[in-house]
């Protein structure tokens, strides 16, 4: 594989790693390196999120990176060198998430060289290939819908799409994610309902933000809207993240205690939904789900 960016920060929290990479242009992009649970006795597995653009334009409220704005998309190379990086740290990741800095649907046509790069690998001068399947792969939106339609067309059935829901209905979801105003939720479920979903199985992330998404009649209408689909929803504490240009934002969402997280989780499986609470890891260092914003843009001294 070619060389990769050069690793310029790197901070651990417990045995997740937070690494930064400052690309040839002087941007900088984060991902992060989590462990996980052991599937087979002695044999840990670890996933790698990655990151697919310097920044992000979607400007979520919530998210560090979307209060970042767009600096700009990551070459095919620059999202496949994540890889190299982590295993310069000694970690192979088993499993590749696109949910790192940036909507990787935003940056489609370089995010499809990078998966195809990923699949169809060899080994190159002796080198060892990357040799990863889509099984192996999730991508993660904030529900770009001609996105999905496009990653539809290509054919991956078997590549895992996780969809940032983070509300039951149009008016809380405009309110906290600018891309429910252009496509919003009857037109994103269509485009779900569209999308060659093995079993119609997605993933639905849900960030719960106390008074403002977490009630029970919030459980209720976000169960109907799912009902279609054999959804698995991942509920995530919001995980604050105050940046120069979120901070009034940043300081009206407030995190849900994890009993009122168990609660909205009950609240869901009482609808019938499956619903499991995600554990928050590496919020000490900034690496958590929202959090990522190291420096886009060229930095100084670069």
């Amino acid at each position: 594989m070619d060389a990769f960016p050069p690793i310029v920060r790197r901070q651990r929290e417990g045995g997740l790693v937070k690494f930064a990479q400052r690309l040839a242009d002087g941007a900088v992009i984060e991902s992060v390196i989590v462990p996980m649970r052991e599937k087979e006795a002695g044999k840990a597995r670890t996933t790698l999120c990655l990151s697919t653009q310097a920044g992000c334009r979607m400007g979520c409220v919530f998210c560090a990176t979307g209060r970042m704005g767009l600096f700009r998309n990551l070459t095919p190379e620059e999202i496949c060198g994540q890889i190299a990086a982590a295993e310069s740290l000694g970690s192979r990741p088993e499993n590749l998430v696109f949910m790192g800095m940036g909507e990787p649907l935003d940056n489609f046509e370089n995010l499809v060289a990078a998966i195809r790069r990923l699949i169809e690998s060899r080994p190159v001068r002796g080198e060892r290939p990357l040799a990863y399947s889509t099984r192996q792969m999730i991508v993660s939106t904030c529900g770009l819908v001609p996105g999905i339609a496009r990653l539809a067309a290509a054919g991956w059935k078997r590549l895992v799409l996780a969809v940032s829901l983070n509300a039951p209905n149009d008016e809380i979801r405009s309110r906290l994610m600018p891309v429910n105003r252009k496509h919003p939720m009857a037109e994103l479920r269509q485009a779900l309902l569209d999308y060659p979903l093995r079993g119609r199985v997605f993933m639905a992330e849900y960030v719960l933000f106390r008074g403002v998404n977490d009630r029970r009649e919030h459980a209720a209408e976000l169960a109907e809207w799912l009902r279609p689909f054999r959804a698995c929803v991942n509920l995530i504490s919001y995980n604050p993240a105050p940046g120069p240009a979120g901070r009034a934002a940043a300081e009206v969402l407030e995190s849900p205690t994890a009993a009122e997280v168990e609660r909205f989780r009950r609240w869901l499986r009482a609808e019938g939904q499956y619903a499991r609470r995600r554990e928050a890891k590496g919020r000490r260092i900034r690496a958590a789900c929202g959090q990522l914003a190291g420096p886009a843009g060229p930095t100084a001294g670069s």
